[in-house]
Order: structure tokens, then sequence, then C-alpha cells
């Protein structure tokens, strides 16, 4: 919930795509544009729950000195904060697109693709904006 600390791991011109694991949850999302998109979005999609990430199998796959692109395997389990009864698992393959800025590496470019899931849909998106 440190969203000075989330924020510093994108560069200004950041993109992320969730598009594909949003189709297959019933939510038609767009490609977010922008560390402030990034940052408001999630954000505000994530005010009542709590979220756990592990990540798994990290691998450069391309690099250079200003330039790299890394894939995890990513496993997000989101919960209503206050009834953890309702969850939703994802099971997701991130590839990461990385600029070396001074001495630190900025996300540019995130596409996440989901392998599975499991639970309920509507606790990271609510029915509400799932029928809009």
């Amino acid at each position: 919930r440190d969203r000075r600390l989330f924020d510093s791991a994108f560069s200004g011109r950041a993109r992320l795509d969730f598009t594909g694991p949003g189709k297959r949850l019933g939510a038609q999302l767009a490609v977010l544009d922008g560390r402030q998109a990034i940052g408001d979005a999630i954000f505000a999609n994530i005010d009542g729950l709590d979220t756990t990430h592990t990540v798994t199998n990290p691998m450069v796959t391309q690099y250079d000195s200003k330039h790299a692109t890394l894939v995890a395997l990513v496993e997000a389990n989101h919960l209503l904060r206050g009834d953890h009864r309702r969850n939703l698992l994802l099971k997701n393959n991130y590839t990461l697109q990385l600029t070396k800025v001074q001495d630190r590496w900025l996300i540019e470019n995130v596409r996440i693709d989901n392998i599975w899931m499991t639970g309920d849909p509507s606790v990271l998106f609510p029915r509400e904006a799932l029928a809009a």
C-alpha cells in the first residue's frame, strides 16, 4: 500500500497491459499508459482488498547495458478485506521491458498473460463493473 514505492518502479511513460486476464475475467480493460495512470488504476482497484503476489522463476531473456527483458511467473491472490472467504487466485506470466536510468532499472512495459485462475472474479472486478 505504498504508492510512492510502487510508482518508483515505473518510468513516466510506462505501459501496463492486463487486457488478456481482464477479458478472461469478463472485464473490458484498456492498456494503461503512464506511471500516474497505472498507479491510479491499481490502487483504486485494490482499495478494498488484501493481496499477496509471489514471483518465481524470474529470468532475463535479453540484456544490454541500458535495456533488459525480464519474464517471471506470478501468483496473485486477491482477498476481500474483512472477508477472506472470498478470493481470486491468478497464475500469470509477466513480461517486462526495463530501461536503466542512472543506477536503477525502471519498468517501461508490462504485459500480463493469465495461465489459470480460480475463485470469484467479482473480488477483483465487482459484478456492477463487469456488467458495464
